[in-house]
């Protein structure tokens, strides 16, 4: 189906487009000093979402759409870009610290640790519900979920070791 397309097509290209924006912001982020952790799961995490979105290319495209699951993807892109504004010049799709700086306590980090991940890991489970692939949405939640705890895991200690800089500065 033509619509499956163009969803699937506007997704890719948001998952592009910030990847621009993250490579710059990365780039930026350690010119100023910033430092990388978990570069070792990286790669994993990306390949995760890359198998994500062409196992939705090859299975959702050509399927119908269910409006009340894309209704409910569409607030999910608004929290993404909540949580992307937010973050503003430091968001980044790898764990980069900028010893000493301040952590971000604005938009749905009011609330949350991890916003972007409650965002992610329901964009995971919801999308593929919006074309009817239960089993698809159930298998990359799971792998998401594992990815996740390693993913937060070194995070938290990044931004424990950056904070614990931040204090004895």
């Amino acid at each position: 189906m033509i619509a499956a397309e163009m969803v699937l097509g506007l997704v890719t290209g948001q998952r592009v487009g910030e990847l621009i924006l993250a490579t710059r912001n990365t780039r930026r982020l350690l010119a100023q000093g910033g430092e990388e952790a978990g570069r070792k799961h990286y790669p994993y995490m990306v390949a995760l979402h890359a198998a994500w979105l062409a196992g939705l290319w090859v299975l959702a495209r050509h399927r119908p759409i269910d409006p009340i699951w894309l209704t409910v993807f569409v607030f999910l892109q608004a929290a993404r870009i909540w949580v992307v504004a937010s973050l503003g010049d430091r968001w980044t799709t790898r764990v980069i610290t900028l010893p000493g700086a301040l952590l971000i306590h604005r938009g749905p980090y009011r609330f949350l640790s991890h916003p972007n991940y409650v965002v992610v890991a329901a964009e995971i489970a919801v999308l593929p519900l919006t074309f009817g692939l239960v089993g698809f949405a159930l298998l990359f939640s799971a792998l998401n979920a594992a990815m996740l705890r390693v993913r937060i895991g070194a995070e938290a200690l990044a931004l424990k070791r950056s904070q614990s800089q931040r204090q004895g500065a």
